[in-house]
């Protein structure tokens, strides 16, 4: 079901002159409204009126993490706040969180883009939503809590925690959608396991998955587990949280709301943009936001931008599934390896459970990589031969697919710890 034709489906041509007219008013606001922004482009020699086409984008300097910490807590704001009517912040583990601050329009286009998203995989005024993610400054649970009122689906505010209450929840209220991070997801079915209930039996359809990176490999044990249709979506707090694009029922990338976010990809060395279809880090800026307007937003979060024609009838562009980050690359014995890599590698195996670690360690000058990984109850037989056995097989496939050879280390089922937020899969032992 396509939500708001008139913007799905635009044509591209009106779609580039209203991104050009909202870039124009947003370049303006911000210069004459946030103080941060009017001394940057000072610094780089450029004035509003210097933007005169999507092109000129480039014109424009980066934002950072760091812009908004620096700037903690409402100097970025470009509205008074007696016009904020909501503040959330980012779950950063260093330094100072950053806020992001919502107009009363600004929730209603986050509900808008969130009902697109939704609506764009079948979800209905039918449906029973169940949203497992943390209710608070998180951006996750309230923005999907709006879009999903705003289609007429039942939401059930279940927050995270208390697994053995959010099964009961499902068998109970009837749930056909969820709402979580996919590690959570599969903790759920894990948990649902050990009570005795097959998950399948609770009758879930739908899965609406997002908050970290996870593979293909993922969906299919989530899919498989579960019995139920697994779907990504992207969003990130400093531009507005869930909604920025999301997969339709045909998965073939995430449709971009490009009426309120142009998007580029750029080389993250050099910062140059990269050609469409070619992999590289996704810059936002957003082009309708009233309280918290981002120029060129560097996400750190490597995609491709899809520009072909998408049989669900949408003209937007797609971002490919985000396959890793340009700060959590670890780079062993010279080898540029990303965690979702070794995910899909281990996903590969039989024998292996969908819960693992990355311990990486410093030897010296050189990095050292230990990959921790659970094993599934069939493989788990208490034979010396068979734990080296598939060790083995571990190791070797990994070294086939990545080039490198990591220490294995085989774990009990169940051991590693599990979340019901965002999975920690490295652990950076390196300045320690």
């Amino acid at each position: 079901m396509i939500w708001n034709k008139q913007f799905e489906t635009i044509n591209r041509e009106e779609l580039q002159s209203l991104q050009t007219s909202r870039l124009q008013q947003t370049i303006t606001n911000v210069y004459e409204n946030v103080s941060y922004y009017r001394e940057l482009f000072d610094q780089h020699g450029v004035k509003p009126e210097d933007i005169k086409c999507l092109d000129d984008i480039t014109k424009l300097p980066f934002t950072t993490k760091t812009s908004l910490r620096d700037n903690y807590p409402f100097n970025m704001f470009a509205v008074p706040m007696k016009k904020v009517v909501r503040l959330h912040a980012s779950s950063g583990t260093t330094g100072k969180p950053t806020v992001v601050g919502y107009t009363r329009q600004d929730i209603e286009t986050w509900a808008e883009l969130v009902a697109r998203m939704i609506s764009s995989v079948g979800v209905t005024d039918e449906d029973i939503a169940q949203v497992s993610f943390g209710y608070g400054l998180f951006t996750g649970a309230l923005g999907l809590h709006y879009g999903l009122e705003k289609v007429g689906a039942t939401v059930v505010p279940s927050s995270t925690g208390k697994t053995e209450k959010q099964i009961m929840l499902m068998k109970d209220f009837g749930t056909t959608t969820l709402i979580s991070t996919p590690s959570y997801a599969l903790h759920i079915a894990e948990v649902a396991k050990e009570m005795g209930i097959e998950p399948k039996s609770l009758g879930l359809k739908t899965g609406l998955f997002g908050s970290e990176p996870w593979t293909e490999s993922i969906r299919n044990e989530l899919e498989e587990v579960w019995g139920l249709f697994a779907t990504d979506n992207y969003g990130l707090s400093e531009i507005i949280g869930p909604g920025v694009a999301g997969e339709c029922q045909e998965r073939k990338g995430m449709h971009i709301s490009e009426d309120h976010f142009l998007v580029e990809v750029i080389n993250p060395e050099t910062g140059e943009p990269v050609p469409d279809g070619e992999e590289g880090e996704l810059v936002i800026t957003t082009l309708t936001k009233e309280a918290l307007p981002i120029i060129r937003y560097r996400t750190r979060d490597i995609t491709i931008k899809i520009t072909d024609a998408c049989e669900c009838g949408r003209t937007t562009a797609r971002l490919r599934k985000i396959s890793g980050r340009t700060d959590d690359m670890l780079i062993i014995s010279g080898v540029n390896v990303f965690p979702s890599q070794i995910e899909d590698a281990l996903l590969e195996i039989d024998g292996v459970a969908p819960y693992y670690q990355l311990v990486v360690t410093k030897k010296g000058y050189l990095d050292a990589l230990e990959v921790q990984v659970e094993m599934k109850d069939s493989a788990f037989t208490g034979s010396w031969r068979d734990l080296e056995s598939l060790e083995g097989k571990v190791r070797a496939h990994l070294q086939t697919v990545l080039s490198i050879s990591p220490k294995v280390k085989l774990l009990e089922p169940r051991s590693l710890e599990r979340t019901t937020g965002k999975a920690k899969r490295v652990v950076d032992l390196r300045n320690q």
